[in-house]
């Protein structure tokens, strides 16, 4: 089972999906939130702004922690479940654990945490390179911080963990898709946290220690035209128009915490101006309930009070600080959809 000292991954793996794409806001770009994004008619788009929303006041969302749980997503919105899983046809995993030398097991439960945001890019559809994003280089400049190395299919830990089978591409092996680049990634906790850490490493006696770093890895690629299921991917968007164009991002592969993450981004034609594009951007990550529910065994323990793992995550604890992942996700989420609206300008 996950440690009660999870909390540190937990932050760090579930911002890790956007991780790469930056440290910094476009100052251009500004957040309107809005209660559905997908509501909002590309005429109705102002310049410069990113229409959003992360459903946390959603009735589907549970108060406590401002995330969905994975059934009720699945059977209220299915078009999202279908292209934001994992990959399609995506069920909560079954995990085997042992206890007391007895395997065992059981339904990993899952909370997701989506969002959606909307904006206009002032270049028409055809000038707009996507395959630039899947370049080592690239990531590389955007965000010192994170060291990325490149990986092969026979790297990606599905593919040879036995741990990590249920995270198995049933279609095709990780890696291997056309277009697209492969990563193991290292992030090294920033700001208060790693003083959180420290601290719950010392009093967890006999558990597994927490890392101050995090490793991910995460498969980026272009969708190749035939791929590209066009009548569906409208209806995701609310609206329809021809789709130009679609960046895939999925991590497949986390320690603890997090089973998986998807971000998607679909370009269409704007329907009233040529010259300009209509981005859609798309973002599940599906948090391991068993973290979310340990909160009592934080509060017993006054020093780790602030340290419950969903308050850390949802950017509510004095631990949390700074602009970035620090912040917790909320914060650290609208920064990243602003980066990749400036990016995909330039």
């Amino acid at each position: 089972m996950i440690s009660k000292m999870a909390f540190g991954q937990a932050l760090i793996a579930a911002v890790a999906l956007l991780a790469s794409v930056g440290p910094g806001a476009a100052q251009g770009f500004k957040i309107e939130e809005v209660r559905s994004v997908t509501a909002v008619a590309p005429g109705q788009l102002k310049p410069k702004t990113i229409v959003f929303s992360d459903h946390r006041d959603d009735k589907l969302t549970d108060a406590g922690t401002g995330l969905i749980r994975f059934a009720d997503w699945g059977r209220e919105r299915p078009v999202q479940k279908q292209y934001l899983s994992l990959f399609p046809g995506y069920t909560e995993p079954t995990i085997k654990v042992s206890v007391h030398g007895i395997e065992k097991s059981y339904t990993e439960k899952l909370h997701m945490y989506v969002v959606e945001a909307r904006f206009l890019i002032d270049k028409a559809p055809g000038s707009i390179d996507l395959a630039r994003y899947t370049r080592l280089d690239v990531l590389e400049k955007l965000d010192p911080t994170i060291k990325h190395r490149r990986i092969t299919a026979e790297q990606a830990l599905p593919q040879v963990d036995p741990q990590s089978a249920h995270n198995r591409h049933p279609g095709r092996r990780w890696c291997e898709a056309p277009q697209s680049l492969c990563i193991e990634s290292r992030y090294p906790l920033e700001g208060k946290l790693p003083v959180g850490i420290r601290l719950a490493n010392k009093l967890e006696e006999g558990g597994k220690k927490i890392s101050e770093a995090m490793e991910f890895q995460t498969e980026i690629r272009v969708l190749p035209a035939g791929e590209i299921d066009r009548t569906g991917l409208s209806k995701l968007t609310g609206f329809e128009a021809p789709v130009t164009g679609v960046l895939e991002q999925t991590l497949f592969q986390v320690n603890q915490v997090i089973q998986f993450g998807k971000l998607l981004a679909v370009l269409q034609e704007n329907p009233a101006d040529s010259s300009k594009t209509v981005a859609t951007v798309f973002m599940a990550l599906a948090v391991e309930t068993d973290v979310l529910e340990r909160r009592k065994e934080f509060e017993n323990v006054p020093v780790l009070r602030n340290l419950i793992p969903a308050q850390v995550l949802m950017g509510k604890s004095s631990f949390n600080s700074g602009n970035s992942i620090s912040a917790g996700l909320p914060d650290y989420v609208r920064n990243r959809i602003r980066s990749i609206a400036d990016m995909l300008e330039q």
